[in-house]
């Protein structure tokens, strides 16, 4: 249904409000057929970023180009892009099928010719049959739905979706992200996705942009933000993780040995050199054995059963340790005395 994807460029732009700096000069690219998620805190720029691509607001300076072309100072209805907004901002008063025939009536096309549009964008989200109905009438998924099939169906060369999950419940929002991935790839638009939630964000994107102070902080796929963090604040941010200190022994063929508080163990090294440093260590990385088994002593602090693991918190001599453990069979009470130990998999040098 849509046309060929376009790619987004971002040349050193600067956005200010007054006085204030919202970002000092932000440079990025977004390949076409990709889905790229703007991550980050409350305030870190993610949704002006998101603005200026859509045309709601106007760089202080650099250039904005969607599909090659320079949108930088275009009003949002002469880009080629769709908007799917937080509030799905559905019309009440219309049924789904006029939902999504609207954008396309509005910009001078038949209503014959709209209406089976329309109905191909509702098939096209899973909603055919349901075109009748009015937004009261429809879950919140399925008014997600179509609030995305409006959006397809004006063929635009960019989807933006602006925290599109945040009005649905947690089981909902699981679903509803898979089937907004699973049509992104199947119809290989370009869309640039907006979210504060991680979870969200490692399961939709092929790359994420984590954004900090309206600077990218990082980017790179799921996999790379959540294995190599290259700060704390990534570490912390992309999943929990226990920044801990280390000493790092030795560095050799790519691996590190690294000590922390008497245990050994070897990590990817990237760029380390031998020296003080710090690990970002994710809670699934850790085990817990018998404290006469291990070098790293720790005791229980606090202990809770959530099903299908158990998290703690640990004291040790470095700080305290936050760990989610699937052994479900035995539950440590507080105060128990234990050893840490090391995964393979889940560990990381910061680079900072």
């Amino acid at each position: 249904m849509t046309r060929k994807a376009g790619s987004v460029v971002f040349q050193n732009v600067r956005k200010t409000f007054g006085a204030f700096t919202a970002i000092p000069d932000l440079s990025l690219t977004v390949e076409p057929g990709t889905l790229v998620t703007l991550l980050g805190p409350s305030g870190c720029g993610k949704t002006t970023t998101l603005r200026m691509l859509a045309g709601l607001e106007h760089p202080t300076s650099g250039r904005i180009l969607i599909g090659g072309k320079d949108v930088t100072m275009l009003p949002a209805n002469e880009r080629d892009v769709s908007m799917v907004f937080q509030s799905y901002a559905l019309f009440p008063h219309m049924n789904s099928l006029e939902n999504v025939a609207y954008g396309l009536q509005s910009s001078g096309m038949g209503k014959k010719e709209a209406r089976e549009r329309a109905e191909n964008g509702l098939e096209l989200v899973g909603l055919a049959g349901m075109g009748q109905r009015l937004p009261a009438e429809l879950s919140g998924g399925q008014q997600q739905r179509v609030a995305v099939a409006r959006a397809l169906v004006l063929e635009p060369q960019v989807l933006l979706l602006d925290e599109p999950l945040s009005n649905l419940d947690a089981r909902l929002r699981r679903r509803v992200r898979t089937e907004i991935r699973e049509l992104q790839q199947r119809l290989e638009f370009t869309a640039v996705y907006v979210t504060h939630d991680q979870d969200e964000a490692l399961a939709v994107s092929d790359r994420i942009i984590v954004m900090k102070d309206g600077r990218i902080a990082q980017e790179g796929s799921p996999r790379d933000l959540y294995e190599t963090p290259a700060s704390s604040f990534i570490a912390d941010f992309i999943g929990e993780a226990n920044v801990v200190p280390c000493d790092i022994v030795a560095v050799s063929d790519g691996k590190a040995t690294i000590s922390i508080e008497g245990l050994r163990h070897v990590v990817p090294a990237l760029s380390a050199r031998p020296g003080r440093a710090k690990l970002a260590v994710r809670p699934s990385a850790i085990t817990l054995e018998p404290a006469d088994d291990a070098a790293f002593p720790g005791r229980i602090r606090h202990a809770a059963y959530l099903g299908d693991h158990i998290e703690y918190e640990a004291e040790t001599a470095g700080g305290t340790l936050f760990i989610v453990d699937p052994s479900v069979d035995r539950l440590l009470s507080p105060g128990t005395q234990v050893g840490i130990g090391l995964k393979t998999r889940g560990i990381a040098i910061i680079a900072e």
